[in-house]
């Protein structure tokens, strides 16, 4: 069975306090660091709002790990093992481009790579703005099905089917579908020592 979309904002909720309380940091330090307003921080914290992809992407830079590791459940309730089932994987739909990701790795597994699959809409664009993070990010971009555009700073690539793309995540980004039909991309994100969980 699908996790609700409900018990993923609650997920979300509960995996941005305990990444905050583990790194001992307050509503306004992470304010600092992530870019984002002390009171939205709460408004997520609380399970009061929908963050975008861009929201989230800025916490997770703040916080120190991946933006896939935010759908994580916390640390008390995570099942720990090799597979993730295909019931039991978070999926999620960015409430400003309407993409839809869904996390396909195993969360309580420390390995320095984690899976998602994107399915991006016709015409859908998201620029996560953040740059250089204190430990490099690495990702891969392996499209399935149609074609994404792909901005890194001032690098722009067009991907189609069964292109992949190596990047490091240090310098803003933007994904763009520039055809009538739906994209689906895996993603393959991984960091030279397991992200801190």
């Amino acid at each position: 069975m699908e996790i609700a979309a409900s018990d993923l904002s609650r997920r979300i909720a509960e995996r941005v306090r305990e990444l905050r309380g583990a790194r001992r940091f307050s509503l306004d330090a992470l304010a600092g660091k992530s870019g984002v307003s002390r009171s939205m921080i709460s408004l997520i914290e609380r399970g009061e709002c929908s963050p975008t992809a861009v929201v989230l992407e800025k916490l997770a830079t703040g916080l120190g790990v991946t933006l896939a590791s935010l759908f994580d459940a916390v640390a008390s309730q995570s099942v720990s093992g090799p597979i993730a089932r295909r019931a039991e994987q978070p999926q999620w739909q960015d409430p400003a481009s309407g993409y839809l990701r869904r996390n396909v790795s195993p969360p309580g597994v420390a390995q320095p790579m984690r899976i998602v699959e994107v399915h991006f809409p016709p015409g859908g664009r998201v620029a996560f703005e953040t740059g250089a993070r204190a430990r490099p990010v690495y990702q891969q971009v392996w499209v399935l099905e149609g074609a994404i555009d792909v901005t890194l700073g001032v690098e722009h690539h067009r991907l189609r089917e069964g292109d992949c793309l190596a990047m490091e995540l240090d310098r803003p980004t933007m994904f763009h579908n520039p055809t009538r039909k739906t994209t689906r991309y895996a993603v393959v994100i991984a960091s030279e020592t397991p992200l801190k969980q």
